[in-house]
């Protein structure tokens, strides 16, 4: 598992490949490392990906007509950049079908 870290050295979020086995763990850190480079990057910073992910998170719970405007931008705008960061996050490591990223916020 790949922990992020703020300036403070509090970690933001966390990156694990999941369902890959046969993929070695020096590997496995560091198709994390990029996927969670890549998703910061594209959100703007590790706190960003924290916030993004508990707003996409609390998406569950919401009945539909609760959901704003700025809420759904924010869907937006981690569904692409979550894409980006899997591309990343798989590069050069061919795939095995049914693996994925799992991203978790460290502290709210």
């Amino acid at each position: 598992m790949f922990a992020t870290s703020t300036l403070q050295d509090l970690p933001c979020f966390t990156v694990a490949l999941c369902d890959y086995p046969s993929l070695p763990e020096n590997e496995r850190q560091r198709a994390e490392a990029r996927y969670a480079r890549t998703l910061a990057r594209q959100l703007g910073g590790e706190p960003e990906v924290a916030h993004a992910l508990r707003t996409i998170e609390s998406l569950e719970d919401a009945p539909p007509e609760e959901i704003t405007e700025e809420v759904k931008a924010v869907y937006h705008r981690w569904m692409k950049a979550a894409r980006a960061a899997a591309e990343a996050g798989m590069q050069g490591l061919g795939g095995e079908d049914g693996c994925y990223f799992e991203v978790r916020p460290q502290f709210d």
